[in-house]
């Protein structure tokens, strides 16, 4: 039922916007606050339908808000989905507590939240002295579960809000206001999107027409072989021109530079068709995401690439074709690489993009049309980040050496560490550094990082401490 009001009381920022973006689109209006005083503030200003809550915050934990909620006249019966990294021992403690009716668990895709909010709103939709509606508890067979107040008896069909006549001069009269609010707007540059959608809702074909030729499009016709769109990273971050490039269905070449590393995204209608990479580290690289499927052993790769003739076909095609792989095993190694590399240009706070808008795609981004959802890969893309965050406090570059616990690792026991994890263990010596267990494990960096900031927090490992040098 979308439209109706949600409040999302979360500290990332990231998970603010993500939510927001992806739950507006579904047609809700979403109030956000950082923090839980500034949830409680909000849901007194915003009256939401529901609440999606998170459960770790400062200043107040969702614990501590779901308790004042309750003892709120106001806001008791409003229904509170819990949002957590830890939802499945957080949230099946708390559901059916304090207004809180579900859990879901971080991370989550845009189906996943947008599935809880429409089936918590359905579920427990409020009552409303405006619109008449009220929850029927049970409901009888054939009869619908939410009712409408019945109007007047001695009021007929078509006298219902004024007479034809009227509601024709009254539609015409609000027509031309919003003809004349728009067409003002237009030249404030305001965003198309958002115009196109008013006049869809509530002009006539014509004017809509008329009103999107007078819309500025973002996209300007370019000169041949100019980029319709460019920028630097430290104004525009990444995830705003990917945004961008989704919600105008755009097609064509987004690169994006940083040093002499730079990543080519290829947009086929606002879709992630294919992305590859120049001067990235080995852990883009394709054969990383071939290993990790389990598909090929190392050592066969490597004999592999040793045997293979310089300015060769594709890696992927050629392995194929040799029956290493087969298309299904080849395009889920590509969409994780692809993947991949979005995520790593979300980091990049620096640099600089240009789009170019083409339909003429080179071969190899037509041969492996993905096709991927944006949101759903900057919904994890963004959890990433936050959790870069955590981990650059305690490993703030590659180059720390770490060492080994050996009398913490004996107590614990090695089986209870994962078979990455334990992978990672073994190439702590002191010696390796942080970049050099990432070649040699064949992993990617931010999965190396996060295991080896858990092995620091459980005591497995702890910084090598370089001599001072006299």
């Amino acid at each position: 039922m979308p439209g109706e009001t949600v409040l999302v009381i979360d500290d990332s920022p990231t998970i603010l916007k993500v939510v927001q973006l992806v739950l507006t689109k579904a047609g809700f209006q979403v109030h956000v606050a950082p923090d839980g005083e500034a949830g409680l503030a909000a849901a007194h200003d915003a009256k939401p339908d529901m609440i999606l809550l998170d459960f770790v915050m400062p200043k107040m934990n969702g614990y501590q808000v779901c308790r004042a909620l309750a003892g709120d006249e106001a806001l008791k019966d409003v229904p509170v989905v819990l949002m957590s990294a830890k939802g499945d021992q957080v949230g099946e403690r708390f559901v059916k507590v304090m207004g809180i009716v579900d859990y879901i668990t971080k991370p989550f895709s845009p189906e996943a939240i947008t599935a809880v909010v429409q089936h918590t709103i359905a579920k427990y939709v409020r009552r409303s002295g405006q619109d008449g509606l009220a929850v029927i508890e049970g409901g009888e067979p054939g009869r619908p579960l939410i009712q409408g107040n019945e109007p007047p008896p001695e009021e007929e069909e078509g006298d219902r809000g004024g007479s034809a006549t009227t509601r024709e001069g009254a539609r015409t009269q609000a027509i031309a206001e919003v003809r004349e609010v728009l067409v003002g707007k237009l030249s404030q540059k305001l965003d198309p999107t958002q115009v196109a959608e008013a006049a869809q809702v509530l002009l006539d074909d014509a004017f809509m027409g008329e009103l999107l030729t007078k819309a500025v499009p973002v996209f300007e016709q370019p000169k041949t072989g100019e980029p319709a769109l460019q920028g630097d990273l430290k104004i525009i971050p990444i995830a705003e021109v990917l945004q961008l490039l989704h919600a105008q269905s755009q097609a064509g070449i987004l690169q994006v530079q940083r040093a002499s590393a730079a990543v080519d995204v290829f947009f086929r209608q606002g879709k992630i068709d294919l992305a590859a990479a120049r001067g990235v580290s080995e852990e883009f690289l394709l054969g990383r995401f071939i290993l990790e499927s389990q598909v090929m052993t190392k050592q066969d790769l490597d004999a592999f690439l040793k045997s293979r003739t310089p300015g060769s076909k594709l890696l992927g095609d050629q392995l194929v074709k040799l029956g290493y792989l087969s298309e299904g095993e080849l395009r889920r190694a590509i969409v994780r690489q692809t993947c991949e590399l979005i995520y790593e240009i979300l980091r990049w706070n620096h640099g600089r993009f240009a789009f170019t808008s083409t339909r003429d795609l080179p071969p190899v981004a037509v041969q492996a049309a993905l096709g991927l959802d944006i949101e759903e890969i900057l919904m994890e893309g963004f959890r990433r980040v936050d959790e870069w965050h955590l981990i650059e406090r305690e490993i703030e570059n590659f180059d720390l050496v770490f060492l080994r616990n050996e009398d913490a690792v004996t107590q614990m026991g090695r089986g209870r560490l994962t078979r990455e994890e334990l992978a990672v263990l073994e190439l702590v010596n002191g010696k390796n550094s942080v970049k050099e267990i990432v070649r040699q494990s064949r992993m990617g960096s931010f999965d190396v990082s996060k295991m080896l900031y858990r092995l620091l927090s459980i005591k497995l490992i702890r910084r090598r401490v370089m001599p001072v040098a006299v």
